[in-house]
């Protein structure tokens, strides 16, 4: 075999399996279910009451509810929609959709982020052994802490060691899911905004600028290129489920304390299987680093001030600084302090066989500011199985009913049971079973930009064969849980 077929048959391959749009019982979700019982209830009461022609009277009613159980818009039922739509409505209505920071004398919880919406109590702790900070999350129960990672380029890699990184990452997500004490994994890519002040930092350090010809020309391209440049950042979140790991933690102490302590071999056990999957950890974040990223989040160009108030190089912030001062909602976007996002849902997978950096594309597209989240969240074995076993029984039910009828078999749902099977194989071998959610948010500095950028983020995802749909009436919640590594519920 050739050299070229030896690195093609290593290549590293990645493919998603089919996402079901199967609702809890005849196709139909909770929201189809119950305005179909309501419905039915209403239409016995008026048979009951006032006969067939009573009921006959409120045809129209019937129709408008025949089209939100059965009439579809972007992917949902009608239904689907009224619950969405119903909240936005009330928030409106109570002027939700404006937050303000509203400076207060009053004392404040130690380390409180002060965030809008549902995220409203996080605060970030410090560690014992103050070594790294954590996000608490007093309503979950779980305290994430958060790294700071590099790599060399995956594209630039040969086909045998991106063959080995792919695998080792998927060790290192199983080494975690199998602990049971994980309530999320959260990977976040983002570009920002940079001043070119860490690169001038960085030249003035360790250049020579007195060097012969070379050294006035790197000056001048430091000079000139560090404003435009828009560095990549990536960060690992890892949430510890309290719940989850309450009989260990009671065992280091309870607490934070405990908690600290069951998290620390986490962060070490992430660190070691990170390295076999060609990352390195660069140090996980304090309690103002943390906040830092937080605040950049909602006021990208606040990262220039910050760089250079920092002494160590990596910007910091005080928590209680870290919130917005301004939140605008829109039913597509928001608006922060110095930027306006929009957010989308990666709806689909490539559900073709195609290379595991089929990402490439919409990560490296030129002028645009954006964040991609991954939430990993783990799934217990029996859990797994059990909602396996419930996916199979519906397959099958359905394709029952069709035969019953004398319908031709669906296609789809072949390729679906055969994707069910193929993760109940997985299972029985011992795999761990991780739901898997994709967030992307777009920002810009106007309205005008943000349309641009939109477009230009759409075209490149379809070139990676994802199904991206925009959040509508969600944006708020869609920005916390996808623009920051808080590890939140998407």
């Amino acid at each position: 075999m050739s050299g070229k077929h030896q690195a093609e048959a290593t290549t590293a391959t990645v493919k998603f399996p089919h996402r079901s749009r199967r609702g809890i019982l005849l196709g139909l979700t909770a929201p189809q279910l119950i305005v179909a019982s309501l419905t039915g209830l209403l239409l016995l009461a008026m048979v009951i009451t006032r006969g067939v022609v009573g009921a006959l009277e409120l045809i129209p009613l019937w129709a408008v509810i025949a089209l939100l159980v059965f009439v579809r818009h972007r992917g949902r039922a009608l239904a689907d929609w009224v619950p969405i739509v119903t909240r936005y409505v009330l928030r409106r209505m109570r002027g939700q959709l404006l937050w303000l920071t509203r400076p207060s004398r009053r004392p404040s919880r130690e380390g409180l982020l002060h965030l809008p919406g549902t995220a409203a109590s996080l605060r970030v702790v410090t560690a014992p052994d103050r070594r790294y900070g954590a996000v608490h999350d007093p309503h979950a129960g779980t305290l994430t802490a958060v790294v700071k990672v590099a790599s060399r380029a995956y594209a630039l890699l040969d086909p045998g060691t991106q063959q080995a990184n792919v695998g080792g990452w998927g060790r290192a997500l199983a080494a975690l899911a199998r602990t049971g004490q994980i309530a999320r994994i959260q990977v976040i890519e983002r570009t920002v905004p940079d001043s070119g002040d860490a690169l001038r930092r960085y030249w003035e350090e360790h250049g020579r600028p007195h060097a012969p010809v070379a050294g006035a020309l790197y000056g001048d391209l430091v000079q000139s290129a560090g404003p435009a440049a828009a560095p990549h950042e990536a960060y690992v979140a890892v949430s510890l489920d309290s719940k989850a790991a309450r009989r260990l933690i009671n065992q280091a102490g309870g607490g934070l304390t405990g908690a600290f302590s069951v998290l620390g071999q986490l962060t070490s056990t992430f660190d070691q299987a990170a390295r076999t999957a060609g990352l390195t950890p660069t140090g996980w974040l304090s309690a103002r680093e943390i906040a830092a990223v937080v605040r950049t989040a909602y006021d990208p160009k606040s990262l220039a001030a910050l760089d250079r108030w920092s002494a160590a190089g990596r910007p910091e912030a005080e928590p209680a600084a870290a919130g917005p001062v301004v939140v605008v909602e829109k039913s597509d976007h928001i608006a922060t302090d110095t930027a306006v996002h929009k957010t989308y849902w990666v709806e689909n997978w490539p559900r073709t066989e195609t290379s595991a950096g089929f990402l490439h594309q919409l990560l490296f597209t030129g002028g645009v500011r954006r964040t991609l989240s991954l939430s990993y969240e783990p799934k217990g074995l029996d859990a797994a199985l059990r909602d396996v076993q419930r996916k199979k029984a519906s397959v099958m039910a359905d394709a029952a009913e069709r035969a019953r009828r004398g319908q031709v078999d669906s296609e789809a749902d072949s390729i679906e049971y055969q994707d069910i099977k193929s993760r109940e194989r997985q299972l029985i071998a011992g795999h761990a079973d991780v739901a898997l959610t994709g967030l992307l948010t777009v920002s810009a500095d106007s309205e005008d930009e943000l349309c641009s950028a939109c477009a230009v983020v759409e075209t490149a995802a379809v070139g990676a064969q994802l199904d991206l749909r925009p959040l509508t009436w969600q944006q708020a919640e869609a920005f916390t849980a996808a623009a920051m590594p808080l590890a939140l519920a998407a």
